[in-house]
């Protein structure tokens, strides 16, 4: 054995024994017998939201460049896993050895060019051959495969309504499923924000909502039409409200709940300026 290869191996047995520790605290916390309220109150639909969260923020801390913040992350995101599979292995359904081996199975299967003796030449070969395979799996023919339906379904499962609905508009237009110019956008606009006025004016919750549903995925037409990404847009607006709201905070000199609105609005007008934007 090379000193590379004892290196290597001493490497994993590492990172075996720490994925083993982490394994054993979990299924401590999830024990009748001693383990934590909280974890054993949890179920798979309960950590739905962390879930959602540690991935964002998984993506914020990459965007960082902090590599310590995204060990940190990535160990968050991992722990969601590790717990899905505990709750999962407690009730029968199925284990964290058989998500390891099944995402393991799956990337041998997909990537024959590697594992098998298909000849791919370049990414774009092997993106296609991708969705190939994957389209078998799912029990799909090549004609289902390439319903653009079939492919805004998709988006709709896998993605956050905002990014999701992005692509489905995109994918709609390129197909020519599209208005004629930009003025037919905002015509649109005008009358989804007419029907969603009307809509506010009952009680029908669920109507309300579809129309306002409506008028989101018009505006985000509006934004493909300029060339904007409306996720990156009210990313960047999340992040200049928190700015400006903590200056506002830096601002007054008691609790923000004991000033007016018209106070308030004057802090908010001085954060503005003092931060140029």
């Amino acid at each position: 054995m090379s000193h590379s290869q004892g290196t290597t191996n001493q490497t994993y047995q590492a990172i075996l024994e720490a994925l083993n520790h982490l394994i054993e605290v979990v299924a401590k916390l999830r024990s009748p017998d001693g383990g934590c309220p909280w974890d054993l109150a949890q179920t798979p639909q309960t950590l739905i939201p962390y879930v959602i969260e540690e991935a964002y923020e998984v993506v914020d801390a990459i965007k960082s460049e902090d590599q310590t913040r995204i060990a940190e992350e990535l160990g968050d995101l991992l722990l969601q896993v590790v717990l899905q599979a505990q709750i999962a292995s407690e009730y029968g359904h199925f284990s964290l050895q058989d998500v390891a081996q099944g995402i393991t199975q799956k990337l041998i299967r997909r990537h024959p060019h590697v594992f098998g003796e298909v000849q791919l030449e370049d990414a774009e070969a092997v993106r296609q051959n991708w969705e190939k395979i994957k389209a078998a799996e799912k029990g799909e023919t090549p004609q289902q495969s390439q319903l653009v339906s079939s492919q805004l379904s998709r988006y709709a499962r896998s993605l956050p309504p905002l990014m999701a609905a992005s692509k489905i508009s995109h994918s709609a237009a390129a197909v020519g499923f599209e208005w004629e110019n930009v003025e037919g956008v905002w015509e649109k606009f005008s009358e989804e924000l007419g029907e969603f006025k009307e809509a506010l004016q009952s009680d029908d919750k669920t109507h309300q909502s579809a129309e306002l549903g409506d008028l989101l995925f018009t505006l985000i037409n509006i934004a493909r039409w300029y060339g904007l990404d409306p996720s990156e847009a009210l990313e960047e607006t999340n992040h200049r409200f928190i700015r400006r709201f903590s200056k506002v905070e830096a601002l007054a000199k008691r609790p923000l709940n004991e000033y007016n609105l018209e106070e308030l609005e004057a802090f908010w007008k001085q954060a503005k300026a003092q931060l140029n934007h």
